[in-house]
């Protein structure tokens, strides 16, 4: 039985428009919320958006709205797509409305002065809410096109997983469940990073041996940097860790992977931020990771690579020589001394 009441969409972006048609599609009542009302009005009126995913029809199902309080009145299933710098300004004046409800964090980034992840911050502002976090290698595009989709949904809440996975799942989208929501979460925040580094060595041709390093060097460190946190470092292996880094570096869909290449072919970081005109979580998450990592003493050569030649204008050559220089670690950092 679909559930009675709508759910609601918080955020009006490509991964927030595709997830709002996928709960369509399956049969749901859905509130899509969004800052801008004339955003809102125009999907209302010609029933696409005007910004993102524009060739894709918004469903019938999907209620495009500006009233963000009765949204959350209405609502007990909210999945957020808010962007990580506006999630904490747009619920905190309304922490009273969300306890009880079931938040679903889709946002992959963390927060620059606190390096709270999103899910964090939602308990944070909301004690009594049940969290959970969505996470894996999902293209807004490839989900909006029914291209076979899995993800992951993570929280210790069987009930709020089991949930999740009701309303979501579809004949081209299957949902996983994972009870290491941090570490589920921090690969997808992680992952960003290194597809800038991905993108950009894209755009300067570099062989399939080079990206195939980048991205297995990039999952070891991810992985370190996480179970040092208290992740579990299985879950590295599963959708929301390698699966995840694949896609975002592999793919010219992915926005942070559009940053790299833009990078790689000589824009300066600003302009191509501006020319990709969303937002990439993965340069604001480069500059809190660098920093934690130096606090926590975690060995991630690529993030200081990158960050070096993003900010302190080290060329890519100086910084591949300082990579291939280093002293070489062992290849898998959780293998059993035993050899099993």
């Amino acid at each position: 039985m679909k559930n009675q009441s709508p759910v609601a969409v918080l955020g009006g972006g490509s991964f927030g428009t595709a997830i709002a048609n996928l709960l369509a599609e399956n049969g749901h009542r859905v509130r899509q919320w969004m800052r801008n009302e004339t955003q809102a009005e125009t999907m209302r009126s010609q029933r696409q958006n005007p910004n993102y995913l524009t060739d894709v029809p918004i469903l019938p199902g999907v209620e495009p709205v500006n009233d963000l309080v009765q949204t959350l009145d209405e609502c007990e299933l909210i999945f957020v797509a808010l962007p990580s710098s506006a999630l904490r300004q747009a619920l905190q004046p309304h922490a009273s409305r969300l306890a009880g409800k079931l938040l679903i964090s889709m946002t992959k980034g963390i927060e620059a002065q606190s390096f709270m992840l999103m899910s964090q911050i939602l308990e944070d502002i909301a004690p009594d809410a049940r969290i959970g976090v969505l996470s894996g290698p999902n293209l807004a595009r490839e989900i909006a096109d029914h291209a076979l989709t899995a993800t992951v949904i993570a929280s210790d809440d069987e009930t709020l997983c089991q949930h999740v996975q009701d309303v979501l799942h579809g004949r081209t989208f299957r949902v996983y469940a994972s009870p290491d929501r941090f570490g589920v979460e921090l690969g997808g925040a992680l992952k960003n990073v290194y597809a800038i580094m991905a993108g950009l060595a894209a755009a300067l041709n570099m062989g399939e041996n080079t990206k195939s390093m980048l991205i297995t060097r990039a999952l070891a460190e991810m992985t370190r940097f996480a179970v040092k946190l208290g992740a579990n470092p299985m879950t590295f292996l599963g959708l929301a860790g390698v699966g995840d880094l694949i896609v975002t570096c592999s793919s010219p869909k992915s926005r942070n992977y559009q940053v790299g290449w833009a990078l790689g072919e000589g824009l300066g970081l600003d302009e191509a931020v501006d020319r990709l005109g969303e937002v990439a979580e993965g340069v604001n998450t480069l500059k809190v990771l660098k920093a934690k990592a130096e606090e926590l003493q975690v060995y991630m050569p690529l993030v200081s690579g990158l960050y070096a030649i993003l900010f302190e204008k080290y060329t890519l050559d100086q910084v591949i020589e300082m990579l291939m220089l280093s002293e070489p670690k062992t290849d898998v950092d959780f293998i059993s001394s035993t050899g099993f």
